[in-house]
């Protein structure tokens, strides 16, 4: 195995990706890695065009954004407690853009996510296959199962 030295983990879903958090943690301390967490939230109604008759879910929108930045934080902070330094990324857009788009900027060597399971009916209406990531990957890639266990708030 080569060494990595910039390690990128995807925290698509806030509530389960610990996991993948904890694994991106550990190879970043074995390798002596900066570690990075990207959460890409997907605003359905385009970047900022928001209309009149859909103001409350603008405000809606954002507020959302306040809590996945403070529940991705928790999440982080977990790890920093055990000494690690890890850079935090919230964007808005196409969550594989964006994780391309963050691969490619911070030079990432590995990327490490939540494996998904065939055949779930979200995945179809929001759009969260590995698929198109994985055949688009520019870097090496670690997919995790999910270990179960009781979702965060």
């Amino acid at each position: 195995m080569s060494e990595f030295n910039r390690i990128l983990v995807v925290a698509r879903m806030i509530q389960t990706c610990r996991t993948a958090i904890q694994h991106g943690a550990s190879l970043a301390r074995k390798y002596g890695a900066d570690l990075y967490v990207i959460h890409s939230v997907y605003n359905p109604f385009g970047p900022k065009e928001w209309g009149f008759g859909t103001w409350a879910l603008a405000e809606e929108y954002e507020k959302s954004i306040v809590d996945i930045k403070r529940k991705l934080a928790g999440l982080v902070d977990a790890e920093k407690t055990k000494g690690m330094a890890i850079t935090e990324i919230v964007r808005e857009g196409e969550p594989t853009a964006e994780i391309l788009k963050t691969i490619e900027q911070e030079n990432i060597d590995l990327l490490v996510m939540l494996a998904h399971e065939e055949g779930r009916v979200e995945d179809l209406f929001f759009n969260r296959s590995n698929d198109e990531l994985v055949r688009r990957m520019p870097c090496s890639i670690m997919l995790v199962k999910k270990e179960p266990g009781p979702a965060l708030d």
